[in-house]
């Protein structure tokens, strides 16, 4: 049961007309943790010829966002705070991985990392969840 369920959030996190923009894709989702990969396109450049912020982001709050939710749930973000560490460039695979640091009835904090390629850490994060006591809506 609990295999379905993280099942059916996952491919509602990857049909996500945002998630989809991206090419996000959930390679692996348990309960507290999540980890989801992007290839980054020239689109996602800045003006700096490097991965534009807020692409990061995207990938970094796709995640949380899945991991956050992964207990069937409604959770919505209180607060993220990203670190931008090292540039990415076009053509990488960043991976970002979530995992639960604490849960409590309402409120989940997690640490996000994401990495490129070659394991070189690209941006981290520090986030807060609120826990609904509403269902997924894809669940109900």
């Amino acid at each position: 049961m609990e295999k379905d369920l993280l099942e059916i959030i996952r491919k509602n996190v990857e049909e996500e007309p945002y998630a989809k923009l991206f090419g996000m894709k959930v390679v692996e989702l348990k309960k507290g943790r999540s980890v989801v990969e992007m290839k980054v396109s020239s689109k996602c450049n800045n003006f700096f010829s490097i991965t534009h912020g807020g692409a990061i982001f995207s990938l970094v709050d796709v995640a949380f966002g899945s991991a956050s939710n992964s207990y069937g749930n409604a959770a919505v973000a209180l607060s993220m705070s990203i670190n931008y560490i090292k540039p990415s460039l076009a053509g990488d695979l960043l991976r970002a991985e979530a995992v639960e640091i604490s849960r409590s009835r309402r409120i989940a904090t997690y640490n996000i990392i994401v990495k490129n390629g070659s394991g070189d850490v690209v941006a981290s994060c520090q986030a807060v969840a609120y826990i609904k006591k509403d269902k997924l809506p894809f669940l109900k």
